[in-house]
């Protein structure tokens, strides 16, 4: 894409929603290619997306910090092996001064609708539920990890304490001396268990299903190597390159053989028997579905902090809140005057938050309701001309980072983009049969995985279809998306 404007209409030429990862990827290889009439619109007062709104205690990314970064601009700053949140909203606050989009992004901006005019060939986007701009190209880059899922639990309104959910983290609130429930034992309530039991008087941990948990690789990366990776950067490209194709093997045991999960799986095991001496805890602690099949969790401190005489994990299901506790089905209350939601996020649901209408002003919640959530390499949409998601249907990982999966879709977008400029065309649209084929694919991979080994996760859509996870190594992502075929697409004049 050149500096030459895409967009013949007036209004921007590009409008990106969110300013995580994704979103700062995209607006970074735009400016870099020349592009400057774009507008990145967040709907908070800060950029950073999940790693603005997660910053309860402990929070911190799962997936190696090498890793977890664009490959043009590796951190030589990363103080451990797994960053935590701050350094990595940190990291995403330096990308964006380093390369000139902090300017771009509009704050305050929440996108409640987004209309496509066959007409014209461009977006009406609708912010806060008043205010239009114009654009030639829509990017959604809203991520996965940031709508918080609320329980349907009776009586929870009633409760007289304080409750939250962990990503809208009620610093304010001193945990010390308190009774806290915990619901949920997710991939926050592994990393925010451990801090809470060390403050609170008692903490009862609420769990559905045991997760399996493997040992955390951690460590503190000191000042002397902080100071070899930022003098010698190609030092620390070896360290993520073997990291990223020590993590692809660990992949060929999700996608390709289910067998090669077993070691895995001893693995979390010794971990659990060497952690927890406590057979009746232990044998709560153990999960009854094949590893693997929901996501899988990393920590060195879980087991610990639920083996503390101040912490209980309780398995019963729960049956109502009251306003001075949690009741279980088997009638029992334990009084609290603190609840934590770790109840994750509105995964399937979090784009079709924004009403988008393509072609007949079908909204696209509506179209995915009837048809099945899908997207052309979980980029574009058929009826949809000229929205691209990144991040989308059937893109994310239970083996690696995701920011080289965003990488990847931008590169296609971005390609995307170029032969709308180089066609002189209104409008680039997937072609139906070509969506249908990837979809229809990447549900026959997804068959004899270990994600549909039986578990209820929440990879599953309304209608129990995997319609998140990526079937395959990222280096195959990679492949498919590295090169756009033009005739996927009808380019519209």
């Amino acid at each position: 894409m050149a500096a030459t404007a895409v967009s013949k209409k007036g209004g921007v030429e590009v409008a990106i929603v969110g300013s995580g990862f994704a979103g700062l990827c995209m607006a970074i290889k735009l400016r870099q290619a020349g592009c400057e009439n774009f507008v990145i619109l967040e709907k908070a007062d800060r950029l950073g997306g999940t790693w603005r709104d997660n910053t309860y205690p402990g929070c911190a990314c799962d997936i190696p910090s090498y890793l977890y970064s664009f490959s043009f601009e590796q951190n030589p700053r990363w103080t451990r092996m797994f960053a935590p949140w701050d350094e990595i909203l940190a990291y995403l606050e330096h990308c964006a001064t380093k390369y000139g989009i902090a300017d771009k992004i509009r704050y305050g901006a929440d996108v409640t609708e987004a209309a496509f005019d066959e007409s014209t060939g461009q977006w009406t986007v609708t912010l806060n539920g008043t205010e239009t701009l114009e654009t030639q190209a829509l990017v959604a880059g809203v991520g996965n990890l940031h709508q918080p899922k609320f329980p349907d639990l009776p009586g929870l309104d009633s409760f007289s304490g304080t409750a939250f959910h962990s990503s809208q983290w009620d610093h304010e609130h001193d945990l010390t001396g308190r009774r806290v429930a915990v619901i949920g034992t997710g991939a926050s309530a592994i990393q925010f268990v451990p801090p809470v039991a060390e403050q609170a008087a008692q903490v009862d941990v609420y769990q559905r299903t045991a997760p399996w948990i493997t040992p955390k690789p951690d460590r503190a990366i000191g000042p002397r190597e902080r100071a070899l990776h930022s003098r010698f950067p190609a030092g620390q490209r070896a360290i993520r390159d073997v990291i990223f194709w020590g993590l692809e093997a660990r992949g060929l045991g999700f996608a390709a053989s289910p067998k090669l999960m077993k070691g895995l799986e001893l693995q979390a095991r010794r971990h659990l028997r060497k952690q927890v001496t406590d057979p009746v805890l232990r044998a709560k602690l153990t999960p009854d579905y094949q590893i693997g099949c929901k996501r899988i969790l990393i920590s060195n401190d879980y087991y610990p902090a639920l083996a503390r005489d101040n912490v209980d994990l309780i398995t019963t299901g729960i049956g109502r809140v009251t306003p001075t506790g949690v009741v279980t089905d088997d009638g029992v209350e334990r009084e609290c005057d603190t609840i934590v939601l770790g109840t994750g996020f509105e995964v399937s649901g979090n784009l079709t938050r924004i009403s988008i209408l393509g072609r007949d002003g079908v909204d696209l919640a509506d179209s995915w309701k009837q048809n099945g959530i899908g997207a052309h390499l979980g980029i574009a949409v058929a009826g949809y001309p000229n929205l691209f998601l990144l991040v989308g249907p059937n893109t994310a990982l239970g083996h690696s980072s995701m920011v080289f999966m965003i990488e990847a879709q931008v590169r296609y977008v971005m390609q995307a983009l170029e032969l709308l400029r180089r066609r002189d065309a209104s409008a680039v649209e997937v072609r139906e049969e070509a969506q249908e084929r990837f979809v229809t694919a990447v549900q026959d991979d997804l068959d004899d995985t270990v994600w549909q080994s039986g578990c209820n996760s929440w990879y599953l859509d309304a209608q129990g279809r995997n319609s998140t996870i990526w079937p395959d190594l990222t280096v195959s992502y990679w492949r498919r998306t590295r090169r756009l075929d033009p005739t996927d697409f009808v380019v519209i004049h």
